[in-house]
């Protein structure tokens, strides 16, 4: 991505996660296998399928959850997007984080992979909130 900084790879944190199951001081259902029933929904229907398979029950494909944050984005932070869409995003806002969460739909495993800012680096104003579905019922 042109304008990707502040990279932070979590794979290191992910490796010292699975040898401290390995080693006895971890267990699976309690510690690591934990995802919110929320985060595994979104991996159902947004995720993105990777081919690696999950390090804890070998028999599911990972999927990507890629979540967007930042004051620009307004009432849109927080939200799921698409790799695809992130280009775009960047270049319609000066700044925004994005964080990659792997997901395993079998066994729940879940860990954060990758976070890093996007954007072009013009600071903007957020959009004016817009109505949405969830106002017409609140």
């Amino acid at each position: 991505m042109w304008s990707q900084r502040s990279v932070v790879d979590y794979s290191l944190q992910r490796k010292a996660t699975l040898q401290a199951l390995r080693g006895g001081h971890a267990t699976v259902m309690e510690d690591v296998c934990d995802a919110d029933p929320y985060l595994l929904r979104a991996a159902k229907f947004h995720g993105e399928p990777t081919d690696r398979p999950c390090p804890i029950c070998r028999k599911e494909k990972l999927t990507h959850v890629t979540y967007v944050f930042g004051d620009e984005l307004g009432q849109y932070s927080g939200r799921i997007r698409q790799t695809p869409e992130l280009e775009r995003m960047a270049r319609e806002h000066g700044e925004f984080r994005v964080y990659v969460i792997e997901v395993c739909q079998g066994c729940s495993w879940n860990h954060l992979t990758l976070s890093y800012v996007l954007g072009d680096g013009v600071p903007r104003r957020p959009p004016r909130r817009q109505r949405t579905v969830e106002d017409e019922y609140s």
